[in-house]
């Protein structure tokens, strides 16, 4: 990749994804030009609008602000995009016609890994939880980071920390292999669960792109792995290796947990002295897996055990991480991201957990139609956990919709009969009689546009 010499801004194609995003801001702070395209408007265009960045909505040339439409001037402008971007963007084309520097976000990110101690993040599960984890431990101790993260972290309502330090910490997406171009000082891998096969075929292709990300960590550098991932990947001679999870071999785990009201007591074990009496105030042992590996990072990173301890007591979570929205008095309303089937397992868990005996309502949205072919079969078993389920019709996203496909194909698996297809039309009047108890809503698409009348709507009957 080309330096940043001479270079007077940055076009972002996706420029509303929560990754990019968060590089638009990195660039902004650093006194660049921002502007961008998105398809559609959004809370984080707004916000980003509002800090500077001129964001168009259309895919056409005459959008282009005068910076970057002149091919005469391209040697001024980097172009970054996502993959999500369609191969026939008007935008996108005419910027490679040109001649115009062209770099996928996650090269960028790479350049920025090589740069600094990168502390990067991977796993079809939980990497934007255990990211945001880390870097507030590191915020909140001596040490400090900067941070790009693939959520609002609810304790700075960002997803972008800047920070005198050596340390970054960034979250590593496999998704078209994009983590492959990192270059991180400690590695995380959460989980390998199959996922993203429109892109790798096969399991075991993705788990062999997981392990060569592993390789991807610098020469003497760490990894940290869940105790039973370790075994099915490929891995340096060269590193430090951990493990974490609950067993009795693995280097950081979690002992003597108690429940408290609203989060958990435990003790962690490392490979120095235990970090005694963390208190995390959040639900579900699936949280308790995150805190330890955030914590692992955070301890090869030098972050004292005080400093571990007091970190992990003042986290708040991430905006659609098992994000409490509302409590009243006959109705909680929790939002979450989950969009692979091991992942609404996780949050069904969690919720039984800390809410026993209630009544469980989840509006589940299915999102890319390949994944919903690939695990349709899992929704259903996962979804089955709830006691009634709205099935909102399916997110495409970057995809063409394949024949058969549909939220009604989960619908048709499921042994719960109390599940409904709805349009997203149909959504908030078919809640109106909604039982008391517990309302999710779950899923990686357009889902999020229904918290706010959700929540409004909840108060309201509240009231």
């Amino acid at each position: 990749m080309r330096g940043l010499t001479n270079i007077e801004g940055i076009y972002f194609l996706g420029i509303g994804g929560i990754g990019m995003s968060a590089l638009a801001r990195y660039f902004l702070s650093m006194g660049y030009t921002v502007c961008g395209y998105d398809r559609t408007e959004t809370v984080l265009t707004e916000r980003l609008t509002d800090e500077g960045c001129n964001i168009a909505y259309d895919d056409n040339v005459d959008t282009l602000p005068t910076l970057f439409s002149d091919p005469a001037e391209n040697d001024k402008v980097l172009i970054v995009y996502t993959p999500a971007i369609p191969k026939e963007s008007m935008l996108l084309n005419f910027f490679r016609d040109n001649g115009y520097s062209i770099y996928k976000r996650a090269e960028v990110l790479g350049l920025i890994s090589r740069d600094t101690d990168a502390i990067a993040v991977a796993g079809t599960h939980g990497k934007t939880t255990v990211s945001t984890m880390i870097a507030h431990i590191l915020t909140t101790s001596t040490i400090n980071c900067s941070a790009f993260l693939g959520g609002i972290a609810k304790n700075y309502d960002t997803n972008l920390l800047l920070a005198e330090s050596r340390f970054t910490v960034m979250e590593a997406d496999e998704f078209d292999r994009s983590f492959l171009h990192l270059s991180p000082l400690i590695s995380v891998v959460t989980a390998i669960d199959p996922d993203h096969l429109d892109i790798y075929g096969t399991a075991e292709a993705m788990v062999e792109a997981y392990g060569q990300f592993c390789h991807r960590i610098r020469s003497r550098g760490t990894l940290i792995l869940h105790e039973n991932i370790i075994s099915s990947l490929s891995l340096p001679d060269d590193a430090t290796i951990y493990t974490y999870g609950t067993g009795e071999q693995a280097s950081f785990r979690a002992v003597a947990i108690e429940k408290e009201e609203g989060r958990y007591r435990f003790d962690l074990m490392t490979p120095g002295d235990p970090v005694k009496d963390i208190r995390l105030p959040l639900p579900g042992m699936v949280n308790i897996l995150n805190a330890t590996a955030a914590a692992a990072a955070s301890w090869c990173a030098g972050v004292s055990a005080d400093d571990i301890r007091k970190g992990l007591g003042t986290y708040l979570g991430v905006r659609r991480r098992f994000d409490v929205r509302f409590t009243g008095r006959e109705i909680t309303y929790v939002d979450d991201y989950a969009h692979h089937p091991q992942e609404i397992n996780a949050l069904v868990s969690a919720v039984r957990d800390f809410w026993p005996g209630r009544h469980v309502t989840g509006i589940f949205q299915p999102h890319l139609y390949t994944r919903t072919r690939d695990f349709a079969e899992g929704f259903a078993e996962a979804l089955d956990r709830l006691d009634e389920v709205l099935l909102l019709t399916l997110y495409p996203a970057r995809e063409n919709p394949i024949p058969g496909v549909s939220s009604d194909m989960i619908a048709q698996l499921m042994k719960n009969r109390s599940v409904r297809v709805v349009t997203r039309e149909d959504l908030i009047p078919a809640l109106a009689g909604v039982k008391k108890g517990m309302l999710l809503t779950i899923g990686a698409g357009d889902i999020d546009r229904f918290i706010e009348p959700i929540t409004v709507m909840l108060k309201e009957r509240d009231a």
